[in-house]
């Protein structure tokens, strides 16, 4: 199995490569070469398998016996999914009106990032451990992807994190899980800027390859190919427990809802689907809609700004997983990706071709809530069955309530309402807080504080430099020693 670039200007790479990376050299994402088909038979063999024994059978299609032994393989997927709180790791509840939640929020830091990149934590920590050799993690965050990397990697020698999170735009819990993490590989940047916006100096980074290449940089976020990987386990594990019966031929269809954002998790479902699984994604947004007027218009062009939503891990106008998408669509035409990639980092704006939005009018379906929508099916489902949704997990109900038949139908819940204590209380609804949550209040934070008019690039790049330099300095084989923290460093108690 070899991956190749979106856009066509690299060669291959094997998994390793592909982990190691996050953006190809010439700016576009990593994809599979082929993607492996599956038949009836091996569907309903997997349909009695466990979450984690899904993940298991799911990548090792992906990654070779040869770059990592099977059995091996396995201890890493078992070590990463050893914090969760569920036994199974994640768990479906049925509601009323046919409502199916899979919770995939019972991770560490309350959010489905988490099955991913604890995944990914174990499988950067294999090949680095074996090469010596350490990387440096660069991740903006809209909300949950910065708590997640952290925990994925926190304390691991062999790995520095950086994480851009947008100052006041996430919520407390979401800001806390991240600046209270006081480690010496965890470092906290805190911007006043949106999502789109932080995600800037992070691609100026990226983008000059002689320091990416120097200082093994690599990201954490979608682009990274290991959590498109194990974030198609979710649609099958919904699927199975879903689907009426695997009895008939053909296999029934069930309709897979999800909360959409960067578009990670839409992509692993367009790739389920090539795989065989009968599956109808609905990609859901909030007011940011990029994505649901890409398929209903083939319009994919930024709005005048991001908007603040209840919703706010969504608050995205730049789905960098589109690509993914428009290359698998489009029969893995890089060339043709690459030009419409450029064409709408020139002007932000993009009218797909006539073909390739037809093809993607027939995979996806596509929905947006307002505030007001994500109000009324948070109250709904607690009226109904008192059950508290995050608000991404009620976007993915509003599509639900708004539908009148009876298709199986299982919306994915990204998040623990627990984390957006706001969005209840503005529903009228009581935040029901676990103790590990409670307890952020009162632990020091440590971040270092962005300004607007400040180049954050170059804040960010002199201090991986200095992080490198210690490590360096310490034989490349140890971890960083107990950093001092900085002026611009920020310590609260």
């Amino acid at each position: 199995m070899e991956y190749v670039s979106t856009r066509g200007g690299v060669g291959a790479v094997d998994f390793e490569g592909a982990l190691f990376s996050g953006y190809a050299p010439d700016g576009g994402l990593f994809m599979p070469q082929h993607i492996p088909l599956l038949d009836g038979d091996t569907l309903r063999r997997w349909s009695c398998l466990s979450y984690p024994e899904l993940v298991k059978e799911l990548c090792s299609l992906f990654i070779t016996d040869e770059l990592v032994p099977r059995s091996t393989l396995n201890d890493l997927i078992d070590r990463a999914f050893s914090r969760f709180r569920h036994k199974d790791v994640i768990h479906l509840s049925r509601l009323k009106d046919g409502m199916n939640v899979l919770e995939l929020w019972h991770g560490v830091t309350y959010a489905f990032k988490d099955l991913s990149l604890s995944c990914t934590g174990q499988f950067l920590q294999y090949f680095l451990e074996k090469k010596q050799k350490h990387v440096t993690i660069l991740v903006g965050t809209s909300g949950d992807t910065g708590s997640s990397a952290i925990e994925s990697v926190r304390g691991q020698k062999n790995i520095d994190i950086f994480v851009l999170l947008p100052k006041g735009l996430c919520t407390q819990i979401q800001e806390l899980q991240m600046t209270t993490v006081i480690e010496d590989n965890v470092h906290v940047f805190a911007a006043h800027g949106n999502s789109d916006e932080i995600d800037e100096p992070i691609k100026e980074l990226f983008a000059d390859v002689d320091f990416a290449r120097k200082y093994n940089l690599m990201s954490l976020n979608s682009v990274n190919w290991s959590r498109i990987m194990v974030q198609i386990a979710h649609h099958f594990y919904a699927y199975f427990q879903c689907a009426p019966s695997l009895d008939t031929t053909p296999l029934p269809v069930v309709e897979i809802v999800v909360p959409t954002g960067g578009g990670g998790n839409i992509t692993a479902g367009c790739i389920a689907q090539k795989m065989g699984l009968p599956i109808r994604l609905v990609a859901v947004v909030n007011s940011n809609d990029i994505i649901h007027r890409t398929v209903q218009h083939g319009d994919f062009s930024l709005s005048e700004s991001v908007k603040a939503t209840l919703a706010s891990a969504m608050d995205i106008q730049e789905p960098y997983n589109v690509e993914r998408i428009l290359w698998l669509l489009s029969g893995s035409d890089n060339r043709l990706t690459k030009t419409l990639m450029e064409q709408f980092s020139v002007l932000k704006s993009l009218k797909l071709p006539e073909d390739l939005h037809r093809k993607l009018s027939e995979t996806l379906r596509s929905c947006s809530a307002s505030d007001e929508d994500i109000v009324r099916a948070m109250q709904r489902c607690w009226e109904e069955n008192r059950y508290l949704l995050c608000p991404h997990s009620a976007v993915a109900a509003h599509y639900h309530y708004s539908q009148p038949d009876s298709t199986p139908r299982c919306c994915l819940a990204p998040a623990s309402a627990a984390k957006f204590q706001e969005a209840l209380l503005r529903a009228g609804l009581v935040p029901q807080l676990p103790r590990e949550i409670t307890a952020l209040t009162t632990m020091e934070t440590r971040f270092t504080l962005l300004e607007r008019g400040q180049d954050w690039a170059q804040a960010l790049w002199e201090r991986i430099k200095v992080v490198a330099q210690r490590w360096e300095a310490q034989g490349n084989r140890s971890a960083p020693g107990q950093r001092e923290i900085s002026r611009q460093e920020v310590t609260q108690t």
